[in-house]
């Protein structure tokens, strides 16, 4: 079985403008991206990964280059199948604006029915990252395939695969930096893991810890 690898990028400071980032372009890690990211390749170290794949906008592909340092031999190969949702005329506007529209009424309780104005449905962008995570699965058979993408790309793939309707997919939480498994052979499919973090609460911890050492004085620390 192939073995697909689903990983959500790691934070950035576009959220903070309240703005929705789609294919915005120059949306990159933040600082704690950056560690988040840095944490995720340091997991995935000693897998033995076969190929990494990635959204190609720079939050995704610098989540992937964390990774990739531990694996220099393998190249981050683009896959817009799996790239973010395209927003269309929403792409860039202000959330609170767009929440009092009636599609975000729509997207957040019947994604199944929601549409962006020139952009995509949410059935399509479904579609189109099964679809390309099929194929994966058909091109690197008994492989182990790193797809870095989005959050509610991921979400909908693994309500897929769980059998779910697409109008639940939010019910799933895919942390940044989170791994989700999937296993893709002949037979019925296999969610192997869903959100694993457990590298980012190391980091959280590891973080903590560094603060309360430095704010005690240099004294006591003697």
């Amino acid at each position: 079985m192939t073995q697909i690898l689903l990983i959500r990028h790691a934070v950035n400071d576009y959220v903070k403008t309240g703005r929705l980032a789609g294919w915005t372009p120059g949306v990159h890690l933040n600082e704690n991206g950056q560690a988040q990211a840095t944490a995720l390749g340091q997991r995935l170290a000693d897998a033995p990964l076969n190929q990494i794949y990635a959204s190609p906008l720079e939050r995704t592909m610098e989540t992937a280059q964390a990774i990739q340092q531990h694996h220099p031999h393998l190249p981050i190969q683009h896959l817009e199948g799996i790239g973010e949702v395209r927003y269309g005329d929403w792409e860039g506007e202000k959330i609170s604006t767009l929440a009092r529209r009636k599609m975000w009424q729509v997207v957040q309780e019947y994604p199944s029915r929601a549409y962006f104005p020139n952009g995509e449905t949410m059935r399509e962008v479904q579609v189109r990252a099964v679809n390309a995570v099929e194929a994966l699965a058909e091109r690197h058979p008994r492989q182990v395939v790193i797809v870095v993408s989005h959050a509610d790309l991921i979400k909908m793939v693994l309500a897929h695969f769980l059998g779910m309707h697409l109008d639940n997919f939010q019910r799933i939480v895919v942390s940044p930096a989170s791994i989700s498994g999937i296993s893709l052979g002949f037979g019925r499919p296999f969610i192997t893991t869903m959100n694993d973090v457990a590298h980012v609460l190391q980091l959280e911890r590891d973080q903590k810890a560094q603060a309360k050492e430095s704010s005690v004085p240099q004294e006591q620390q003697s």
